[in-house]
């Protein structure tokens, strides 16, 4: 119960916050990915800039999600090996007590 409060507490503050920044932030910018050509770029996408910070703070999050994946990768490996020895280790135990 405590926890859900907790949730409560800084979640919705979170959400409030966002939807300020999202209705202060409706303003049409253009997102360029040409460096070189400021007067007709390659490749531009004309988007409201809530999307643009919106979309980098999700890229970000995904990002990072994935490298602590990978790295976290060991540990799993270890502790699937661990679970299976110590499986391997009641069985035997069992097989000796009968």
């Amino acid at each position: 119960m405590v926890k859900r409060i907790l949730n409560w507490l800084v979640l919705a503050p979170l959400a409030l916050a966002a939807v300020v920044l999202a209705v202060a932030n409706r303003g049409m910018v253009t997102l360029s990915a040409d460096p070189f050509t400021r007067e007709t770029p390659f490749l531009t996408v004309s988007l409201p800039l809530f999307v643009i910070i919106f979309a980098a703070v999700i890229l970000g999050v995904l990002m990072g999600g994935a490298a602590v994946w990978l790295n976290q990768g060991q540990n799993r490996k270890r502790a699937r090996r661990a679970e299976a020895d110590l499986a391997n280790a009641r069985a035997e135990t069992e097989r000796l007590r009968a």
